[in-house]
């Protein structure tokens, strides 16, 4: 206080007929009084400022909001609730921290609190919750007395609620709590939101890194070179639309130098359908080499894939056998793309025989083919991914463009073939995305 103030109350004070000295020390007791709250509200905010400023864990620091705003407005109880800004249903409670001083129960922020709040996004009073206008029919614990109810705001967003239950001293929350709960909300909303930001940049990192390896074990199942068959000439490839993808092709060696052949298309993208094609993949090496038969191959993986996959889920194959001994192949076309064989004349054959896609109907019979491969045929076995691939205008890039692709670089390798196809779906593809995986097996008699 000022020397002219202190005077001028001693002056009054003195005055005659007045009670000076009882007002004068009313007024130092109401002074010193404030100054005692605003010196504890600094220390307050000044320790919750310490405790969570150098943090990195929300669960931590909602821990010490909780207890330093409990207390601070001297309340028996209270609730931090971060709320799902993202999900269809905006007032899902993703995270509840407690602290409490006495035996009452755990009380949860209802949803009728937080729907006020996502109306309002300002604090909220009420010393008698049960009559109170505002939550009229609502039924309240009866242990709840008292509540104060202040937003954590991010840029004008709401992100959860700070509420405290019940004050200790019987007059209930006052105006000063109110001020005290809003000036510590918007102390920590941010801090909050910062570390929710990191902790969700950390997971990311983590299933980023793991997706990576699942696509490097997924590039490790694929054969690393073409097979070397006499007389033939055979490449492949697939560019998954994501990191990982659904589609596969592979080659196993068979008895008396036959070749097993094969390009599948999982339904789904990324990692579900990797795993399914992994799956696959495991099922049709094991049975290529107990199974004689094409068709008793595809019908046996059929089964097993129907028995260990959800109904939903399934997947188109092309199955080949080839025999270069006598240049025939046998095959079996369980609901995929039909495969192009394209003779020396130009001549085009689609390879449509087997069946349904395996995983749909467990106990399917399926079919298979035997047709011989003439010297300078070219088969040519893709995923719809080739053919479906769209621009700009949603125009595919069809099988007629493949075709006539495929004739006119005839002359060149296998794997040069595949190089021209692949730069052709890119440059019909344009700035569109890619939205599915690619996937080529090319075999070429050579003579």
């Amino acid at each position: 206080m000022s020397p002219k103030r202190f005077l001028q109350r001693r002056g009054r004070a003195d005055a005659p007929g007045e009670h000076g000295a009882d007002s004068e020390i009313v007024l130092l007791r109401e002074e010193n009084q404030q100054l005692r709250r605003a010196v504890e509200e600094l220390s307050i905010l000044n320790d919750l400022s310490r405790a969570i400023g150098a943090s990195v864990d929300s669960q931590d620091i909602i821990r010490k909001i909780v207890d330093r705003s409990m207390r601070a407005v001297q309340a028996e109880q209270t609730v931090v609730t971060l709320v799902d800004r993202d999900a269809n249903q905006p007032m899902r409670t993703l995270v509840r921290a407690m602290t409490s001083s006495s035996e009452h129960p755990h009380y949860h922020v209802n949803e009728n609190l937080l729907g006020w709040m996502h109306l309002y996004k300002r604090p909220l009073l009420t010393n008698d919750p049960t009559h109170d206008e505002r939550f009229r029919g609502l039924k309240w614990d009866d242990t709840i007395h008292s509540i104060l109810c202040v937003p954590l705001m991010v840029k004008s967003e709401l992100i959860g609620v700070v509420t405290s239950y019940n004050k200790k001293a019987k007059s209930g929350f006052g105006q000063e709590d109110q001020r005290l709960l809003a000036i510590i909300a918007g102390q920590s909303a941010q801090i909050i939101e910062n570390a929710r930001l990191y902790e969700e940049e950390k997971a990311y990192a983590t299933i980023r890194e793991q997706v990576r390896l699942a696509a490097q074990i997924q590039l490790d199942l694929l054969p690393k070179t073409p097979p070397a068959v006499e007389r033939y000439d055979i490449a492949a490839r697939t560019i998954p639309a994501q990191l990982v993808g659904g589609d596969y092709f592979d080659f196993v060696v068979l008895a008396q130098d036959r070749l097993a052949l094969c390009l599948g298309d999982v339904s789904g993208k990324g990692l579900p359908a990797s795993l399914l094609m992994a799956n696959l993949q495991a099922t049709l090496r094991g049975q290529s080499v107990v199974a004689s038969a094409v068709s008793e191959t595809i019908a046996r993986a059929n089964t097993l894939i129907h028995q260990s996959t959800d109904p939903e889920k399934f997947a188109t194959l092309f199955y080949g056998v080839l025999d270069p001994g006598e240049n025939r192949l046998s095959f079996c076309n369980a609901g995929h793309e039909n495969p192009i064989l394209i003779s020396a004349n130009g001549d085009v054959t689609r390879l449509e025989t087997g069946g349904m896609a395996l995983g749909v109907i467990e106990g399917f019979s399926y079919d298979e083919e035997r047709i011989a491969l003439a010297a300078g045929d070219i088969l040519v076995v893709f995923s719809d991914g080739i053919s479906d691939a769209t621009n700009e205008f949603d125009h595919p890039f069809g099988e007629s463009r493949l075709i006539a692709l495929v004739n006119e670089h005839r002359e060149e390798p296998a794997a040069a073939l595949i190089d021209r196809i692949v730069d052709a779906v890119n440059a019909h593809e344009g700035e569109t995305e890619q939205l599915d995986d690619l996937t080529l097996v090319v075999v070429k008699r050579n003579d």
